[in-house]
C-alpha cells in the first residue's frame, strides 16, 4: 500500500459525518505513533486512527453494536489498509472531550 492509496482523517471524517449522523466526531491519525509495528507503512499515515463519535444511532445499543457501525461505515478503508482503528462511542454529544 503506498501513502497515497492510505486512508485519510478527512476521508474516515467525511464517510462516519455522513453514514452515522454524528453529532461530534473526531478522527486522529496515529499512525506516525505505531512505525515498525505490523500493519504501519513506510509514510507514517493512514493505518492506525483513533475515532471518538457521537451518534443518534447508537442509542439503545450496546458497545459492540456500536462498533459494528462504525466498522461497517469504513470497511471500504479497512480494505485500502485502514489497520487499526480504536473506536470510542457515546450516543450523546457532550460526553466527548
Amino acid at each position: 500500500m503506498t501513502s497515497a492509496s492510505a486512508p485519510t482523517a478527512e476521508n474516515l471524517h467525511a464517510r462516519l459525518q455522513h453514514r452515522l449522523a454524528a453529532t461530534a466526531l473526531q478522527v486522529i491519525d496515529e499512525s506516525h505513533q505505531h512505525a515498525g509495528h505490523v500493519g504501519a507503512n513506510d509514510s507514517g499515515v493512514g493505518t492506525h486512527f483513533r475515532v471518538r463519535i457521537a451518534s443518534p444511532l447508537f442509542a439503545g445499543k450496546s458497545r459492540v453494536a456500536c462498533h459494528r457501525l462504525v466498522y461497517d461505515a469504513v470497511q471500504d478503508f479497512i480494505d485500502q489498509g485502514l489497520h487499526a482503528l480504536a473506536i470510542e462511542t457515546e450516543n450523546t454529544p457532550s460526553a466527548l472531550p
